[in-house]
């Protein structure tokens, strides 16, 4: 019986995987201040350990506004290198090829966590737990449009738009300090490339908005940004 191509052998550029299971990036909501914990260890360790080819670390954010919820993970300063080093090599020396998305939540960011409801956020409950920055937790977006029962986010102008294409490419150079072997940019779901992308989100009039190419140029911008500092022999994936 012939062995199923899951379980054979594949190679991405000059990534070699030992089978094709893949572990998604998924949201763990147990970060401090950005910061990997001893829980993403033994998260993450248990799907390399169990044999995946390629695990992926959840949603890590470039940018501290990018934040869903108040656990996620950061790489948006050169201290959250040492946690995620800690991450790849734990994943690599269980077997697996170490692998991080990069993201940022732009409207959808500032929110409670799912089993709390999901809703915004407000400060009184941020504040009980501990957080000592939310002046500099804000909303912002291509336009200053809000999901129905959502604040309004800040429109970002262009030198701010163009500022977020240089954060990524610091987050992507972070991830390639710490070790990682894959990278994926997070442009779905309704996140802050979604938010470019789609004509209900974008209403500008310069070259970020309008047209279908100039919608996607903040993405475009960005994969060329994170090629600077991401090897060509390692994949850089798109969801």
């Amino acid at each position: 019986m012939a062995q199923p191509q899951l379980f054979s052998p594949m190679q991405i550029r000059g990534m070699s995987l030992k089978n094709r299971c893949v572990i998604a990036p998924m949201h763990q909501y147990a970060a401090v201040d950005g910061f990997a914990q001893d829980w993403h260890l033994m998260n993450i360790g248990r799907y390399a350990a169990g044999g995946a080819g390629l695990v992926f670390v959840e949603s890590t954010k470039v940018d501290r506004r990018g934040c869903g919820t108040i656990g996620d993970l950061g790489l948006w300063q050169d201290e959250h290198i040492a946690g995620h080093k800690r991450l790849a090599d734990h994943i690599r020396d269980n077997g697996s090829v170490p692998a991080i998305q990069l993201g940022h939540s732009g409207r959808k960011a500032r929110r409670f966590r799912p089993w709390e409801g999901g809703k915004p956020l407000t400060q009184e409950a941020a504040e009980a737990e501990g957080l000592k920055d939310w002046d500099q937790w804000k909303l912002v977006s291509a336009s200053a449009l809000a999901t129905p029962g959502d604040p309004e986010p800040h429109g970002l102008t262009k030198a701010e738009v163009q500022d977020l294409v240089k954060m990524w490419g610091q987050g992507v150079r972070r991830a390639q300090e710490a070790g990682y072997e894959a990278l994926e940019l997070h442009g779905a779901h309704g996140y802050l490339v979604h938010q470019f992308l789609s004509p209900s989100s974008n209403a500008r009039n310069d070259e970020y908005g309008g047209t279908e190419a100039n919608r996607r140029r903040f993405l475009m911008e960005i994969v060329e940004e994170s090629r600077l500092y991401w090897p060509d022999d390692k994949p850089l994936f798109l969801r």
